[in-house]
């Protein structure tokens, strides 16, 4: 088999990160595959690092028409059985349109539960074979849209819990004039409204006057940035926040973190999350979206209404207040990634995906034959 995967995301936040295991997986199982991925970006330099067939193409987003052609011309020259779009940058309208000028099956990565136009389901949809779901949430939203539930089906994203399992290393810390005295709460996501980071400094407004050598380290880019550096500086706690940035090495730093805060609006499901959870490192975040099935409330981390920074600011207190519970929902993450996430489990669901559809595909050519 051999799968034509689109990936179109500039960065390696978890959408990249999660198609780059997908690919793994699929190498390690045997399944030949090629990804298209925009050209000079930071995700198309990593995967060229990586021992994966790539294709990179000039992409400037959802707007690039031209970009149509450019990718159908590598889907031709490719032949693959199936194409997996992953990245809604582009991928997920352009990719489509591509792919199904060049008559070849489809598959759809849908990772986000924002609401879809009613453009979107008239004439989006409809050119998937299959759509892939990254939690169950995500597939409930979908079929009250109507689609049809044989076409979406869930497959959760995954983590690699062995690389979060390392002894601590805290001489990070000195880079952002962290010591060792320093509690920290930390919190991994784009900076982007429906991340929720404004509620996280109103919450954290209320938590520095009981713990005064609590800070907040922010892990992460994006454009509003400058407007939470600046909601920091009115809320006089500029000096308790570090804005560390885009890390790859967060393995590393997370055992470092006493809790991870994660108070989304809307999320699919939270690579993050997963992440930190892997780590042993307790979590609060928003009942929204796909989170509630990583985080399981009182038993791997907290959960709390979104846009509350009243009630985040209670949970966090909780947890920086109770060591035998921070240590209880700490040491239970680990075992429910084990349980739940796995790249393995992750991998099989694509691939028995792929199977399901071209196994669909060759009996309505069978068909047409037949009546031929």
């Amino acid at each position: 088999m051999k799968v034509l995967h689109i990936e179109t995301g500039r960065h390696v936040y978890g959408g990249p990160h999660q198609v780059l295991c997908l690919l793994k997986g699929l190498n390690a199982l045997g399944i030949n595959n090629v990804l298209v991925c925009a050209k000079g970006t930071p995700f198309a330099r990593l995967v060229q690092q990586e021992d994966i067939a790539c294709r990179a193409v000039p992409i400037a987003g959802d707007v690039d028409i031209p970009a149509i052609w450019r990718i159908r011309r590598i889907i031709v020259q490719e032949q693959p059985d199936i194409v997996h779009i992953h990245s809604r940058r582009g991928g997920d309208t352009l990719g489509a349109l591509a792919g199904h000028s060049a008559r070849f099956p489809m598959v759809l990565s849908r990772r986000v539960d924002n609401p879809e136009s009613r453009v979107a389901l008239r004439y989006k949809y409809p050119l998937f074979e299959h759509i892939i779901a990254i939690s169950g949430k995500i597939r409930e939203i979908l079929l009250a849209y109507g689609l049809d539930p044989e076409r979406v089906t869930c497959v959760r994203d995954a983590v690699d819990f062995h690389h979060f399992q390392g002894p601590r290393d805290d001489s990070w810390r000195a880079a952002y004039s962290l010591g060792p005295h320093h509690r920290l709460i930390g919190m991994m996501a784009q900076f982007i409204p429906r991340k929720g980071h404004r509620f996280l400094l109103q919450a954290f407004s209320h938590l520095h006057a009981r713990f005064p050598k609590l800070r907040i380290v922010l892990f992460g880019k994006g454009p509003l940035k400058r407007d939470i550096e600046r909601q920091a500086n009115r809320l006089g706690i500029a000096d308790k926040i570090v804005f560390a940035g885009f890390r790859e090495d967060m393995p590393r730093l997370l055992p470092s973190l006493e809790v991870v805060a994660h108070p989304a609006l809307r999320e699919g499901l939270g690579v993050s999350l997963l992440q930190a959870s892997s780590a042993g490192v307790p979590v609060v975040a928003s009942n929204v979206g796909g989170i509630p099935e990583a985080i399981i409330d009182n038993v791997n981390g907290l959960l709390v209404p979104a846009a509350d920074p009243a009630a985040l600011a209670s949970a966090l207190s909780r947890v920086l207040g109770d060591r035998e519970l921070a240590q209880r929902l700490g040491a239970k993450g680990p075992d429910i990634m084990r349980e739940r996430f796995t790249p393995e489990v992750m991998v099989q669901g694509n691939l028995d995906v792929y199977e399901a559809v071209l196994k669909r595909c060759r009996a309505l050519v069978d068909a047409r034959q037949t009546r031929a």
